[in-house]
């Protein structure tokens, strides 16, 4: 048994009241523990989160080593080569750090279109260095652990350095995300020689996965800190990267060693008698939760609850008109001037909320005009993807961490680098740089970061308490699936897991998705008949985590339908 694996075995049953688990290999459920509580998508990065709590370390020192053993075990939603969003609750106050990923400073508005005007096929867009940006994730665990980190830097490295080198068991979840995925997760020998077998089909459920160049290449940061990716590896970084650009603005080693992790301000906007927060421009995720969950404080949720169509209608609404103003004004604020105070004024929301009307859908919905609203602007695009994780933390100090990490797509880019898949970030850029002869806010700029719909966020009570930390993964359905948990737990007093498991319903235009088998499935006509468009049923899809505050401790809940990917047979 490895060092690590020694030294989590007594700590994790003295945590959890379980058996006590193998670091390589987890178990499927985690209580909260006395010196703090996790929750995460797989059960060993929440066993190394577990264990850096143990050893006295802060919520911030859970967070990275959490982030870093996802790296190993979770390569298709995030990891080093990747960017995030963290939010913090504690001494300091609240404060959110900026993980995002950049463009090249090359980078052109017509990144993504060839020489018609017409965006690129999939493969030169996404499949390419073309996607990556300049990863984030590493640079913003250091700036985090300067100023809130209890332990050695070193020490958060070693879960995943272990799982890394010593190995973990092929779940369900990666193997089907390796069986979805294959032309994107095997685009390269080095990622082939790691998850496929010899006839290039992906390892099989049970499998042991050693992934020794990413063990290597965390040695070195834990060593050297981040200088070893933002400086002594970033001109190998940017040369891959540029050779496999086949146009415009490639990457530079200038890219790398400039990138700055930076401190955002929240969004803070108050539910009910709560107050709740979440992460400002560059992503969406923050404005939209608060819209939505301001437009609908008029009306008695809590009344009809989630098994009534009313709900789900008005939830509907005020999803298409917050995502109205999401699509108009934001991006990144260094570039772009965002109205954020005047998008989450209460006069503006009630304003917006106006709009709702109970008995029927709206059949057309824009932007607002919030206060400080800038002009002249067009809606852009960009095409959803999903390759993202969040994980929550709460240490035995009382200190909160929403951190929400991401590599875009499934196996980002497809480009895997010293042991680690690379980022397709910049697709999240609009693909047009202009509508209509307006500029597109959120459209390519050379050191621009792209508009994200990651939603970290932290409920506090009347008085000032954390309540709820809570986030999710799934590209724009994030803020949804997050006002809608809140909505879960603070109007209809479920807990964190019974609201976690309530359905997704989601509008896109005028096409509305939920899942199948599901309460809101039975409720097609009943929408429909609201004026709400064609509903597509989907399998279950999802995956948030969240804990909650009880008059026991924590709740440490889970997306309930990852639960059986999480299997190792």
């Amino acid at each position: 048994m490895n060092r690590f694996a020694l030294l989590l075995a007594p700590v994790a049953l003295a945590l959890s009241g379980c058996v006590t688990p193998d670091i390589t290999d987890g178990s499927p459920f985690r209580d909260s523990a006395p010196t703090g509580a996790v929750s995460t998508a797989d059960p060993r990065a929440s066993a190394a989160g577990e264990a850096i709590l143990a050893q006295g370390g802060s919520a911030t020192d859970a967070a990275i080593a959490i982030m870093l053993a996802l790296t190993v075990v979770e390569p298709q939603s995030s990891g080093i080569g990747g960017g995030g969003f963290m939010l913090r609750a504690g001494d300091g106050g609240i404060e959110s750090f900026d993980g995002r990923e950049t463009a090249p400073a090359a980078a052109t508005p017509e990144r993504f279109l060839d020489e018609n005007g017409e965006r690129l096929d999939y493969e030169q867009r996404v499949l390419s260095g073309l996607s990556v940006g300049v990863p984030g994730n590493v640079a913003l665990a250091a700036k985090a652990h300067a100023q809130y980190g209890k332990l050695p830097w070193s020490d958060l490295f070693a879960p995943a350095i272990a799982l890394a080198r010593d190995g973990f068991t092929m779940n369900r979840r990666l193997h089907q995300s390796l069986s979805n995925r294959a032309e994107r997760a095997g685009l390269t020998p080095q990622a082939r020689a790691v998850f496929f077998g010899a006839g290039g089909e992906p390892l099989p459920v049970g499998a042991k996965v050693r992934i020794p160049e990413l063990a290597d290449t965390m040695e070195r940061i834990a060593g050297a800190g981040p200088s070893a990716m933002y400086e002594a590896d970033a001109a190998a970084l940017a040369n891959y990267v540029a050779q496999a650009t086949p146009q415009d603005g490639r990457m530079r080693e200038s890219d790398i060693r400039g990138y700055e992790a930076k401190m955002r301000g929240p969004v803070c906007a108050p539910y009910r008698t709560y107050r709740v927060c979440g992460m400002g421009p560059p992503s969406s995720g923050g404005v939209a939760v608060a819209q939505m969950l301001g437009q609908l404080e008029r009306f008695d949720l809590a009344a009809m609850g989630p098994q009534s169509s009313r709900f789900w209608h008005l939830f509907l609404e005020s999803q298409r008109i917050a995502y109205a103003d999401r699509e108009l004004y934001l991006a990144d604020e260094d570039f772009v001037e965002v109205p954020v105070e005047g998008l989450v004024d209460r006069t503006y929301l009630a304003g917006r909320s106006a709009l709702i009307d109970p008995a029927s859908a709206l059949q057309n919905v824009s932007a607002g005009s919030p206060p400080g609203a800038p002009q002249a602007r067009a809606d852009g695009d960009e095409p959803p993807e999903n390759g993202t994780t969040h994980f929550s933390v709460v240490d035995a100090a009382g200190n909160a961490i929403s951190y929400t990490s991401t590599v875009e797509g499934a196996f980002g880019s497809g480009l895997h680098y010293r042991g680690f898949y690379l980022n397709n970030e910049l697709t999240d850029f609009s693909s047009s740089p202009q509508v209509d002869g307006k500029p597109v806010a959120n459209r390519v700029e050379g050191g621009k970061r792209p508009r994200s719909s990651m939603a970290p966020t932290i409920v506090f009570d009347a008085d000032g308490e954390v309540v709820l930390v809570i986030g999710a993964a799934g590209g724009p359905t994030i803020p949804v699936q997050v006002a809608r948990s809140i909505i879960g737990v603070v109007d209809f007093g479920m807990t964190a897991q019974d609201a976690l498991g309530l359905p997704l319903l989601m509008a896109f235009g005028s096409t509305v998705i939920t899942e199948e088998n599901s309460v809101v499935a039975g409720m097609v006509e009943e929408l429909q008949a609201l004026g709400h468009g064609e509903v597509r049923l989907l399998e279950p899809r999802g995956k948030a985590n969240a804990l909650r505050r009880t008059p026991d401790g924590w709740e440490s809940a889970s997306d309930p339908r990852i639960a059986d990917l999480l299997a190792y047979e």
